[in-house]
């Protein structure tokens, strides 16, 4: 049985082939980024945007399950950010060639 139905179907549906595309575009980004820092961005768009994906195939599926693992993994992304953030800024002032 559908959860949903007529124009609100079809409406997820392009939602779902948007952010499909949306993340391989992205992906394409972390592989072939110029830059480190590129590459984290484009990293976190890609959770994020798997977020959004999960969350709209919540809505389809009609099961809540999926909003909270999009939500434990918006906090992991988050997280995960910063903890690159960090490194990146130990790697230029140089305080990590000295702890080693």
């Amino acid at each position: 049985m559908d959860v949903v139905d007529g124009p609100l179907l079809w409406a997820i549906y392009l939602t779902l082939a948007v952010l499909g595309l949306s993340i391989a575009g992205a992906l394409l980004r972390v592989l072939w980024g110029p830059e480190l820092p590129d590459r984290v961005v484009a990293l976190d768009l890609v959770a994020y945007l798997a977020m959004g994906f999960l969350t709209a195939y919540a809505i389809l599926a009609g099961e809540d399950t999926f909003i909270d693992v999009a939500l434990v993994l918006g906090l992991l992304a988050f997280l995960g950010t910063l903890a690159i953030a960090r490194y990146i800024e130990r790697v230029r002032s140089g305080e990590a060639l000295v702890d080693s």
